[in-house]
C-alpha cells in the first residue's frame, strides 16, 4: 500500500516534468518560426526595395487590395502608377513581382526559370503532368517529340472537322433563336472547342455536342430574354465599350462566300481560305489582347536577373507575368481600352509586343496555330448565318482564374441571317 501511495506522485510529476520540457521545446520552436519568418521578410523588403507598390497590411499585405471579383481594376492602376513592374504582398513574408512590360518580359521568357508550383500544382490532378508541367530535360524531349504534330500542313486537314463542329453549334443556335433571341454562348462554344479537341486529338466519332443536347434540353435552355426586335444592329459581338465586329467588313474577306453555292462549308476549300482572312485575323488578335484566356503566368527565379533599365531581382523570388496587365498597358497601346484591329494591321510594329494567349519564348503554346485556325472556322461561320451584338443587360464581367472566364456567362442577341 505505502509503495503504491508514494508512486503516485513522483509518476504525476514525471508528466508535470515531461509537459514543461515539451512546452519550452515548442516556444523554442516557435520563437525559431518567428525569427525565420522575420528574417526572410526582411530579405524580401530588401529585394524588392527597387519595386514599389502602395502601402502593404504587415500581415495580409494587399490581399484587400486585390479580391478575386475586383482585382483587374487595381491591376490597371497599378500598370499606370508603376511604370514596367511592382511588388505585390500576398501575406506578411510572402511576396511576387508583377511584370506588365514587353522588354521586361522578354527577358524573362528568354529563360529556362521553372514556373510557379504554387501556381501550377492545383493542376496536376485535372491534367497530369503532362508538356504545360513538366520542366527541364523532360519536357525539352516531349516537347521536341510533339512539335511536329503541330506544323502547319499537319493542321490543314483538321480545319474540316473543325467547321463540322461548328455546324453543329449554329444548328443549335437557329433552333433556339427561332424561339428566344437572347442566348448565352459560353457553354455552346465550350461544347464545340472540346467537340473539336475529340475529334482531332482522339478521332472521336460523332458529336459530343449532339450526345448532350438532349441533357441540356432536361436541364432548361440557356436561351433567356425577349424576342428579337425590329431594327437591331447589323453587326457582330463587340464588348463592352467597344465598337463591334462589323458583319460587312468581315464579309469583305471573301465576297463570294455570300453566294449560294460558294460557301466554303466542306471544310477542304475552307482551309485554303484561312491565309486570306487579314481583317479577321486582325480583329480575333485584338479581342485576344483585350482580354487574354491566360491572364498571368506563373515563374520562380532560379537565379539572379538584370532588366533593361537596369533594376534587378535575386534568385528566389516569384514573378507574376501579367499579359492582361501588359495588352492594357497605356504606354505600349494607345487608348488601350478601345476596340482597335488596326493595330493588328500587316507591317505594324506594335503586335510584337502582344503575347495573346499563347505566351512567348521556348515554352510558347505549342498549339497557337491550332487555336487561331479553329477560331477564324469559328467566327466565319458564325458571321454568314447570324447578326450578333451584346446584351446590354447582361454585360460579362471577367474575373481571373486560372484562365479569364466571365463570372455571370457572355449573352449575346443573335438573329438568323436569310
Amino acid at each position: 500500500m505505502s509503495v503504491s501511495v508514494l508512486s503516485t506522485p513522483r509518476a504525476l510529476g514525471g508528466v508535470s516534468g515531461l509537459l514543461q520540457v515539451a512546452s519550452l521545446l515548442g516556444l523554442v520552436l516557435l520563437l525559431l518560426k518567428a525569427a525565420q519568418l522575420y528574417l526572410h521578410r526582411q530579405w524580401l523588403l530588401k529585394a524588392l526595395q527597387q519595386f514599389p507598390s502602395p502601402p502593404s497590411h504587415w500581415l495580409y499585405g494587399h490581399m484587400q487590395e486585390f479580391q478575386d471579383e475586383t482585382e483587374l481594376r487595381p491591376l490597371l492602376k497599378r500598370v499606370e502608377k508603376y511604370p514596367s513592374a511592382c511588388a505585390r504582398w500576398l501575406w506578411g513574408t510572402k511576396a511576387l513581382v508583377l511584370i506588365y512590360d514587353p522588354d521586361y518580359m522578354k527577358v524573362v521568357l528568354g529563360r529556362s526559370d521553372p514556373k510557379s508550383h504554387d501556381a501550377y500544382r492545383m493542376l496536376i490532378p485535372w491534367i497530369g503532368k503532362g508538356l504545360l508541367l513538366l520542366e527541364g530535360q523532360t519536357w525539352f524531349q516531349h516537347r521536341r517529340m510533339l512539335t511536329p504534330a503541330f506544323h502547319y500542313d499537319i493542321l490543314k486537314p483538321y480545319v474540316g472537322l473543325m467547321a463540322d463542329s461548328v455546324r453543329v453549334m449554329l444548328d443549335k443556335w437557329e433552333e433556339l433563336v427561332s424561339l428566344d433571341s437572347h442566348l448565352e454562348v459560353l457553354g455552346h462554344v465550350s461544347l464545340m472547342t472540346l467537340d473539336t479537341i475529340m475529334k482531332c486529338a482522339f478521332s472521336h466519332q460523332g458529336s459530343i455536342q449532339t450526345d448532350r443536347w438532349s441533357d441540356q434540353d432536361e436541364e432548361g435552355s440557356p436561351a433567356k430574354g425577349g424576342r428579337a426586335g425590329e431594327g437591331e444592329e447589323q453587326e457582330a459581338p463587340g464588348f463592352p465599350g467597344h465598337p463591334p465586329l462589323r458583319q460587312s467588313e468581315c464579309g469583305q474577306e471573301r465576297p463570294e462566300w455570300r453566294t449560294p453555292g460558294c460557301l466554303p462549308l466542306d471544310g477542304l476549300s475552307f482551309r485554303d481560305h484561312l491565309d486570306k482572312m487579314p481583317y479577321t485575323t486582325m480583329c480575333i488578335k485584338e479581342a485576344l489582347r483585350l482580354y487574354p484566356p491566360v491572364p498571368f503566368i506563373g515563374r520562380y527565379l532560379s537565379k539572379p536577373i538584370t532588366f533593361p533599365d537596369g533594376r534587378a531581382l535575386p534568385a528566389g523570388v516569384p514573378l507574376s507575368l501579367s499579359f492582361y496587365g501588359l495588352h492594357h498597358n497605356p504606354k505600349v497601346w494607345p487608348n488601350p481600352e478601345v476596340f482597335d484591329p488596326s493595330r493588328f494591321a500587316p507591317g505594324s510594329d506594335r503586335h510584337s509586343h502582344a503575347f495573346l494567349p499563347f505566351s512567348g519564348g521556348s515554352r510558347n503554346c505549342i498549339g497557337k496555330q491550332f487555336a487561331m485556325n479553329e477560331m477564324k472556322v469559328a467566327v466565319a461561320l458564325t458571321l454568314l448565318r447570324f447578326e450578333l451584338a451584346p446584351n446590354p443587360s447582361r454585360v460579362p464581367v471577367p474575373i481571373p482564374r486560372v484562365v479569364l472566364k466571365s463570372k455571370n456567362g457572355i449573352h449575346l442577341q443573335l438573329r438568323k441571317l436569310l
